[in-house]
């Protein structure tokens, strides 16, 4: 949409399509309807609630169908009704009680509808229902294709040698394969907190002690019906809480998911620099167009893309994991509006992943660019020719190297008659080579 004023909906509102579908305004009101009316239900069930008898199985569908109706049609009218309210939440009460009293049988209970309850016992579970959904559709499958696509190309490129930088200076080779595992096992430690992650469920009234709920039922034990029904949703009950979730649920995610950012981001700048080395080549789109100047480029755009939307996510991560657990004695409502750019910060990193995910697609291993590396030089063959001298016992094996090679201009020759010099036997002079590729 040209009109947006975030690129989320504008330039990559395709791109977070996917995750509009679970925080959306829209998206919101269907979670909050979604509490309400399983919490009307679950008020029905309790035996010791005589005034809202068990509703009948005809009943129970008409009001699920209020979930599975609702659209943007509808929620222009919770927004209508918000209009004169000015309460989020209230809005959605009133919208409720207008379609429950229509259910027969119903209009005379629809005071159960938000009974007892303050806005964040609904708000709360509202978001844990969007954040479990978003990260069963969306967040979990992409981290765990952009694992596989990692491991993909270390399998590929398993074999082919490739000099390495430490402080940015040539040293001891390593593998192509073997950088992109690093990778891989990095991911994968975050990725098992990430599939075991549950949000919470806070349920208790405006101070979290169920006092209204405790006077009007004192019968009901309102401790086990709130577990009860903070599990139904599949969230994990809060027991003790003031007004509101803690959150430090999305603490936690924020915090794992900004590491799952940050070493995407180190990836991301590994692939640029590989690129800039000429160690992988791009392939090239047709029509697409790398400069407005310079008609030879082929940027690494992909990785640059994913690097700085990981980089936006990761500050909407760290700004979550630090506000929104503290809020003042039973609560403020300074997490609210906060609270609302947790699709936002999803977004960011769900078009990181993506392109990250196609630049990666788009890489060919220059071979010739590795072996030319590597031949250039010879010199980090240093490093496993002084171990193998101390293993010998050669006294000063380091410093004939150092006095050797460092700071100077070497050639395989050199390094071969270093080790005639040294005795070195067929095998292990073949052995140091074979990191040359």
């Amino acid at each position: 949409m040209l009109t947006a004023l975030s690129p989320l909906d504008g330039r990559y509102g395709s791109k977070a399509a996917p995750l509009a579908v679970h925080f959306s305004e829209e998206a919101l009101m269907r979670a909050r309807i979604t509490v309400e009316i399983r919490y009307f239900i679950a008020l029905g069930n309790e035996p010791k609630i005589t005034e809202l008898p068990t509703l009948s199985k005809a009943q129970v569908r008409a009001l699920e169908k209020i979930i599975a109706d609702f659209d943007t049609a509808e929620a222009k009218k919770v927004k209508k009704i918000e209009q004169t309210t000015n309460h989020d939440v209230k809005a959605i009460e009133y919208y409720l009680k207008q379609k429950v009293e229509k259910i027969p049988g119903l209009k005379r209970h629809v005071e159960f509808i938000h009974f007892c309850l303050t806005s964040e016992d609904v708000n709360n579970l509202a978001y844990g229902l969007m954040v479990s959904a978003a990260l069963q559709d969306v967040i979990i499958p992409s981290v765990r294709s952009t694992i596989s696509d990692f491991q993909k190309l270390a399998k590929k490129w398993a074999n082919f040698q490739m000099l390495s930088l430490t402080h940015g200076q040539p040293a001891t080779p390593t593998t192509v394969g073997r950088e992109f595992q690093v990778f891989v096992e990095r991911l994968e430690w975050q990725f098992a907190h990430l599939k075991t992650f549950k949000m919470h469920g806070k349920f208790g009234g405006a101070v979290g002690n169920y006092a209204a709920h405790s006077i009007v039922y004192p019968h009901v034990k309102w401790d086990a019906f709130g577990r009860k029904f903070i599990k139904s949703l599949k969230l994990l009950p809060l027991e003790h809480t003031t007004q509101i979730n803690p959150h430090d649920d999305i603490a936690e995610l924020s915090h794992l998911l900004h590491r799952v950012d940050t070493i995407l981001i180190d990836a991301s700048r590994d692939m640029w620099s590989y690129i800039s080395r000429g160690i992988f080549g791009q392939k090239v789109v047709k029509g697409e167009v790398g400069s407005s100047t310079m008609p030879h480029k082929v940027n690494p755009i992909d990785f640059e893309n994913a690097e700085g939307n990981f980089g936006l996510a990761n500050a909407l991560f760290s700004h979550f994991a630090d506000k929104l657990p503290i809020s003042r004695m039973q609560r403020d409502l300074s997490d609210s509006t906060v609270q609302r750019n947790i699709g936002s910060a999803l977004g960011y990193h769900h078009i990181g992943i993506l392109a990250l995910r196609k630049g990666l697609g788009k890489l060919s291993l220059n071979r010739a660019v590795l072996r030319q590396e590597l031949h250039d030089h010879p010199e980090v063959l240093a490093e496993p020719i002084q171990i193998i001298l101390r293993k010998k016992g050669v006294a000063g094996a380091y410093e004939k190297l150092k006095a050797l090679t460092r700071g100077e201009k070497i050639t395989v020759v050199d390094m071969v008659e270093f080790m005639d010099d040294a005795e070195f036997t067929e095998e292990e002079m073949g052995q140091v080579l074979a990191l040359l590729g």
